[in-house]
């Protein structure tokens, strides 16, 4: 136990029976005067946080929150979302972080689920889902809050209680709150074994807090008496993240296997004050592991792999390479988990055959809230264990135990994917796109896009006579589903194909890719100037579509948040003028993205651009 720590092991608390927030208020007891979190220009210390932490929850306990009450969480990153998380825990409830992008019908239809009464907002995000609900707005009602006793309001909170609900994608097309403990918070970012965190180090806050990778981001640091250092922005570019690692000196970074792609293709070189790099969420690419290693060979990358279920990581790779045309393995499980490889009749498998993974230890949640059946299913008796009720967790993902003992990843028992790091069930998707007038029968396939990141098509038959337009499909089904959930091409088909056995045969449908340009709501225009016509190939190379026209919004051809950040980048790197994600979104058509470069080249008279966007570059 840590020096950090031995106050609680002398009042005779044991590791299992410790909350998160008990850790925490050791670490500030021994190290008051150190910065616990720093956004923007704002800094709190570790005596300053929780203070803060221990006003709020006594403020929270005044409004009825109680052990494992669930209270939601909408904040923009901001020193608020570490206070919100801090105080809800120390209140004894349980926090439920909702990203204020979310559709509206998402926020309430989780929030529901929940069954959450408390929302904690800032004044200038107030949802109208929170409608019906206690309010407390960190901003505006902050002057209450500091009215409230600054010492810990000492409410009884052990390992088995509940810590935070994350939500799952789910086939039926509802999703499913994950409930995770303290313990299994703790056994993840307490003294890792994956990853060493110390009191030196600055772990950077980037992921959605609705993402479970900010579990890592919030808790290692806070755990471990190190900084942790928040975002500053809302949106993401590859260049504003390269600078933030620099400016806040960013030692230990997570990022989804995606955006470590293209940091590795773009920005890689200039990391180097980064020690371990994290990256996860779906496949790591083997060459762009070996080329980031060889341009910083003192950066340690760390491929993490793990189920939202057993928090976070199950089973971490440190890659040490060079993998050539293998893949990066998933490694070895952390401290405090098992992993069992089982048949479908759950006999283990001999080592190099496939076979499903079983996650087992101090990381399982306890289970979907509220949902007894969905939790017999997945979490199921460990029977080679003599614990009475001891669980495995069923993964869903095939995998293999390598000669050296290397887990590698073999892909899913069933449908589900990771789209940019995100997990889906296309069959969500399926059952939100069936529910739209006119579609009689749909399915939505993962498959790999032209710029190399998995996404979703969606071939759908129409009722007869019915005209469907797919522009309203992505519109509609943007209202209700999370932006990685909806697909980025739909595909109209008179009937789905079958295989032998009767059932839609998606392997044919995986191999179907449409080069055509979309319906938008713009009448096709060709490029004519050089910066347009420049545009339009990377585009077209892009999305996949043959002709794109000038006035085409970017996201109604099917765009995402992360092939922007790659335009981004290359109008960066061509032209020497930084497009901003706000200036992307208000220019997301190629007429109008051209006319801002020109704006900023002309008034930069001294800039360098004067190559092609595309090109290879020295």
């Amino acid at each position: 136990m840590t020096g950090g720590l031995a106050p609680l092991a002398q009042a005779g608390h044991t590791m299992d029976s410790l909350s998160v927030h008990a850790v925490f208020a050791a670490r500030a007891a021994a190290t008051p005067e150190a910065l616990a979190a720093t956004w923007r220009d704002q800094k709190l210390t570790y005596r300053e946080l929780d203070i803060r932490a221990n006003r709020l929850a006594h403020y929270l306990r005044e409004r009825g929150v109680r052990t494992e009450t669930p209270v939601a969480l909408s904040v923009e990153r901001s020193l608020d979302l570490v206070v919100g998380v801090l105080g809800i825990l120390k209140a004894g409830g349980s926090y439920l972080a909702l990203d204020s992008t979310m559709p509206l019908e998402r926020q309430r239809a989780l929030l529901d689920d929940a069954n959450a009464s408390v929302i904690l907002t800032q004044e200038r995000l107030l949802p109208p889902a929170a409608d019906g609900l206690n309010v407390i707005c960190l901003d505006r009602d902050w002057s209450e809050v500091e009215q409230q006793p600054h010492g810990d309001p000492g409410v009884e909170v052990h390992g088995d209680n509940i810590a935070y609900l994350a939500y799952t994608s789910g086939s039926t097309g509802t999703p499913k709150g994950v409930a995770i403990p303290h313990r299994a918070v703790r056994r993840l970012a307490l003294d890792p074994d994956y990853v060493p965190v110390s009191a030196d180090d600055v772990v950077l806050q980037f992921a959605s807090p609705a993402f479970d990778a900010s579990t890592f981001e919030i808790w290692a640091p806070l755990l471990n008496g190190a900084r942790l250092a928040i975002y500053p922005e809302a949106g993401a570019s590859l260049a504003k993240l390269v600078d933030t690692v620099r400016t806040e000196g960013v030692t230990v970074l997570w990022l989804t296997a995606g955006l470590f792609h293209r940091l590795s293709e773009r920005q890689i070189e200039k990391l180097t004050g980064v020690r371990y790099l994290l990256a996860g969420g779906d496949v790591v690419s083997a060459a762009q592991a070996d080329r980031v290693r060889q341009a910083l060979p003192g950066l340690r990358i760390v491929n993490g792999y793990g189920p939202t279920e057993n928090t976070t990581f199950t089973a971490c790779h440190l890659a040490t390479g060079p993998f050539g045309a293998g893949s990066v393995p998933i490694g070895r499980p952390i401290r405090g988990t098992e992993v069992r490889i089982l048949d479908a009749k759950l006999r283990p498998v001999p080592d190099g055959e496939s076979g499903e993974l079983y996650a087992v230890g101090e990381g399982l949640a306890r289970g979907y809230a509220r949902r007894p059946a969905a939790t017999g299913e997945r979490f199921v008796a460990d029977c080679f264990s003599d614990l009475p009720g001891a669980r495995m967790y069923r993964t869903g993902d095939l995998v293999r135990r390598m000669p050296d003992g290397e887990l590698e990843f073999l892909g899913r028992v069933d449908q589900q994917v990771k789209i940019r790091g995100f997990r889906v069930e296309p069959g969500e998707t399926e059952a939100a796109l069936t529910a739209q007038p006119g579609v009689r029968d749909a399915a939505v396939v993962p498959q790999t896009g032209p710029a190399g990141d998995r996404v979703l098509v969606a071939f759908f038959v129409p009722e007869r006579g019915a005209r469907v337009s797919t522009l309203d499909l992505r519109r509609s089904l943007g209202e209700v589903l999370p932006e990685y959930s909806v697909p980025t091409s739909f595909i109209l088909l008179d009937v789905l194909p079958l295989t032998a056995n009767g059932k839609v045969d998606r392997a044919d449908l995986a191999e179907r890719v449409s080069e055509e340009r979309p319906e938008v709501n713009a009448a096709f225009r060709p490029a004519t100037t050089a910066v347009e016509i420049a545009l339009a190939s990377v585009w077209s190379d892009l999305l996949g579509i043959s002709e794109v026209g000038v006035d085409d919004d970017f996201f109604e051809l099917g765009g995402y948040s992360l092939l922007g950040i790659q335009i981004t980048a290359e109008i960066t790197a061509v032209y020497k003028v930084g497009i901003t994600p706000r200036r992307f979104y208000e220019n997301a058509t190629i007429a109008g993205l051209a006319q801002a470069i020109e704006d900023l080249v002309a008034a930069a008279p001294t800039s360098e651009a004067d190559g092609q966007i595309g090109e290879d570059r020295p």
